[in-house]
């Protein structure tokens, strides 16, 4: 690390990572316990999607560190999602298998191993098969057993996969699927003047407004900036900059996000820093823009270090703000991770 801060989030984000199976970490096939701590029932759920978020979490070490252990933890995850799985990467839910498609596609890009490329592609190609279609308008559904329910949590993953996929193969889908999932986004569910993401469109083409997550305001952006990375559009960092910055303003408040609900809704604040993170990547780091991102990750890492490390560990809870009660899910704690793992990043230059 270039810096003596660099060093130090260097290591808390290593604190993160090992953290997770301190708390949390069981044996085959649960691999991962629901909640700390962990009683009678709280793993009747097999939480496809927070897995496909494990395998991520665990590259980002591998990018920071280039320890392959890390490697060989991610691919033991999407061992035990196979497994748990019936064999099988397919679910009922396009998103939870969008998730688990880029965090593949992630594992053939550390290790070159084909089977990965070749899962990737096979998720993505039974996605576009059975959930695209043009109730709503040309776009992805979010499950097989509702293909008029349209939102952000299918299309957003589905626009970034198209994108990432499409610098792998050469299939003309790819772009012509994100392009057009991320032109129904901006057309029908981004706010035209703030560039906040509503939810989704309902069954009657009402759009959804009610339910205001980070999740799909980190989506939005990862797919502009993925599709910009595709196309050389650089009008889609700044489509992407105003929902970041948006999002901040409208979701935040004392420089960090506010609680959005335990178990899924715990992993909805780590998407935003993951995409966030890749923005950043594209932009002047002396911009406005920039700076204010920077500023948010640094506030919000600060107080989620105050409030979460204990005893040599991190155990984050769904508010930053507070030293966590109760029982946890593990979805919290990858979002802590992908916080800290921004940070390090952030720091790292």
């Amino acid at each position: 690390m270039h810096t003596e801060t660099g060093a130090i989030w260097f290591a808390r984000a290593d604190v993160g990572q090992v953290s997770l199976d301190h708390f949390f970490g069981a044996g085959e096939p649960q691999l991962l316990n629901n909640t700390y701590p962990s009683g009678r029932g709280d793993n009747k759920t097999f939480n496809y999607w927070w897995l496909a978020h494990v395998i991520d979490v665990r590259l980002d070490a591998y990018e920071r560190t280039g320890g392959r252990e890390w490697v060989e933890a991610a691919e033991a995850v999407c061992r035990n999602i196979y497994g748990r799985n019936r064999r099988s990467f397919f679910s009922d839910f396009f998103d939870d298998m969008l998730w688990c498609g880029l965090a593949i596609l992630r594992l053939y890009d550390a290790t070159g191993s084909s089977r990965y490329l070749d899962d990737a592609r096979a998720i993505w190609a039974h996605v576009a098969k059975f959930g695209w279609n043009d109730k709503q308008g040309f776009s992805m559904a979010w499950r097989k057993k509702r293909p008029v329910y349209k939102n952000t949590a299918a299309n957003g993953p589905f626009v970034i996969l198209s994108c990432r996929l499409a610098q792998h193969i050469p299939d003309p889908r790819c772009l012509k699927y994100a392009q057009s999932a991320y032109d129904w986004l901006t057309d029908n569910l981004v706010d035209r003047y703030s560039g906040f993401v509503a939810d989704g469109i309902d069954t009657r083409g009402g759009i959804d407004r009610q339910l205001r997550f980070t999740y799909n305001q980190g989506l939005y952006v990862g797919g502009a900036v993925k599709l910009s990375h595709l196309t050389g559009n650089r009008q889609l960092l700044e489509q992407a900059s105003r929902t970041a910055l948006t999002a901040i303003e409208e979701l935040a408040s004392d420089g960090l996000f506010r609680n959005e609900g335990d178990g899924d809704g715990g992993l909805f604040k780590g998407v935003f820093y993951r995409y966030v993170g890749l923005l950043l990547a594209d932009l002047d780091p002396g911009s406005a823009t920039a700076l204010a991102l920077a500023t948010f990750i640094r506030s919000s890492t600060d107080a989620l270090w105050k409030s979460s490390f204990r005893d040599d560990f991190l155990l984050a809870g769904d508010d930053w703000t507070k030293v966590p009660s109760g029982k946890i899910a593990y979805a919290s704690q990858l979002s802590a991770i992908m916080a800290l793992e921004q940070r390090a990043r952030l720091e790292s230059g």
